[in-house]
């Protein structure tokens, strides 16, 4: 009789520590024969990186001759937001001659954390307060008359 309970019992630890197991994600650039980090400054071009990476994740804003492959690595756990585990950057410029003059690594550690409120944004300008919000458009406007419809500015002709 004992070895059933135990046998339930510890299905039921193995469940509970399977629920706490991170769910991992990997998104953006999966390098697959060669890494960003392969290419050479002064010897790659523009279309040597596009055969041999593929299409940038993203290009420069203002400049259009920096290109970016992003990856990012995340974990999730159960109900909890995902959190970064590790991210990669690869900004690989270019010159006139499209040729590589620079390779750039970023990680996690280069980024900014940027804390902001997500629940409001604040605007310019006065706040009402609750007896100037209920009296505020006292007296602002005409009442529709019969002969007007709602969806119209003036009489219905």
């Amino acid at each position: 009789m004992i070895r059933p309970a135990l046998l339930a019992c510890a299905a039921v630890l193995a469940l509970g520590a399977a629920g706490c197991a991170p769910t991992t994600t990997y998104t953006g650039f999966q390098a697959v024969d060669v890494k960003p980090t392969d290419i050479k400054v002064g010897e790659d071009t523009r279309s040597t990186v596009l055969t041999k990476l593929g299409s940038p994740s993203t290009t420069g804003a203002f400049d259009q001759n920096t290109w970016f492959y992003i990856s990012q690595v995340s974990d999730k756990y159960a109900y909890d937001k995902p959190q970064v585990k590790a991210r990669n950057i690869t900004a690989i410029t270019f010159d006139k001659d499209e040729k590589v003059t620079q390779v750039k690594q970023l990680t996690l550690k280069d980024g900014y954390q940027l804390a902001y409120n997500k629940r409001e944004t604040p605007t310019r300008g006065r706040e009402l307060s609750v007896i100037e919000q209920l009296l505020g458009n006292v007296g602002r406007g005409i009442l529709p008359q019969d002969n007007t419809d709602p969806g119209q500015r003036g009489p219905r002709r």
